[in-house]
């Protein structure tokens, strides 16, 4: 019984997500191989070959890896998967591009959004926004599993140094998949995945002016991420790129700090997993109050202020 963890990079470094990932498949029992598929990513493979847990890393270099595009990559996992009794991936955007392709090839049942290990065949994830949680098991012979990062926690780097890295040629692919071109949003704040603060705005803030002029001090205070619920998203108040929530991101900061976000479900469902969560809210009635740590009844625009002034 073995594992396989895909891992998620840029070429230069591992994404957190992926250390992740490695301790959800660590917790499974069985041996822990990483798969680093990338152009000129000798970096990465040598960056898992630090971590703790890790058994073996295979790294696979080619030209049309550099970009990560779904059908290539699937095609190395799927080369390999034969040896695997797990294959696992993060729960992130990359992840969920690739695995329902592994999973549909080797016609297994994909279990996602994985947040708990009962046994090597046994998982929970969460269902209905993650008012419930669901229990299951799998009697597929090779298990594809998405895991929710936020629920795991990182593995360290290894006391024993670096394990053998094996380079292995990459299958060749035919797809009628390119890659054009990216688009990517340039941020100086900290990635909201990986923020450790995160300041969170919701509609109640009235405008985007009003979400700038509020909410940026405060965050500029404490070095943290902004997110937005999605209705303030919606109303053009925040970029798609900070939403938070069960349609957005999932995060599990140190601190998230909600300010005017009223707490529906499905914005719960992507930030309840934070440490310590600050709610500030002029309803008293507001469902993010029963899942806030400490919650402080007051209009934000007075309030706001006047945390940053104390700061």
């Amino acid at each position: 019984m073995t594992s396989l963890v895909i891992a998620e990079h840029d070429n230069t470094s591992l994404k957190p997500a992926t250390h992740h990932t490695i301790t959800a498949a660590a917790q499974i029992g069985a041996e822990v191989h990483v798969l680093v598929a990338g152009a000129n990513a000798a970096s990465v493979a040598a960056a898992a070959a630090q971590v703790a847990g890790v058994a073996k890393v295979i790294h696979m270099d080619a030209d049309f890896l550099a970009h990560g595009v779904a059908e290539n990559v699937a095609a190395q996992v799927l080369a390999l998967a034969p040896q695997y009794s797990h294959i696992l991936f993060a729960a992130t955007a990359s992840g969920k591009n690739i695995a329902p392709r592994v999973a549909a090839k080797l016609d297994v049942g994909q279990i996602s959004d994985l947040s708990k290990v009962i046994s090597p065949d046994t998982f929970e994830r969460p269902i209905y926004a993650g008012n419930a949680i669901a229990t299951v098991q799998s009697l597929d012979a090779i298990k594809v599993l998405t895991v929710r990062s936020t629920a795991f926690d990182a593995t360290a780097q290894s006391d024993k140094g670096s394990v053998a890295i094996e380079t292995v040629a990459a299958v060749a692919v035919t797809t009628a998949a390119t890659y054009l071109g990216s688009e990517i949003a340039k941020n100086d704040r900290p990635e909201l995945t990986a923020a450790k603060t995160i300041v969170s705005g919701g509609r109640a803030l009235g405008s985007q002016e009003k979400f700038n002029e509020v909410l940026v001090p405060l965050a500029d205070k404490l070095g943290a991420a902004i997110g937005a619920s999605r209705a303030a998203v919606d109303a053009g108040y925040a970029p798609n790129d900070w939403q938070v929530g069960q349609t957005g991101k999932i995060v599990a900061p140190q601190l998230y700090i909600a300010v005017g976000i009223s707490g529906a479900i499905q914005h719960l469902a992507g930030m309840k997993d934070a440490k310590v969560i600050v709610a500030i809210n002029k309803d008293p009635e507001a469902p993010i109050f029963s899942v806030a740590d400490y919650g402080l009844e007051a209009d934000l625009f007075t309030a706001v202020p006047e945390l940053v002034a104390a700061l």
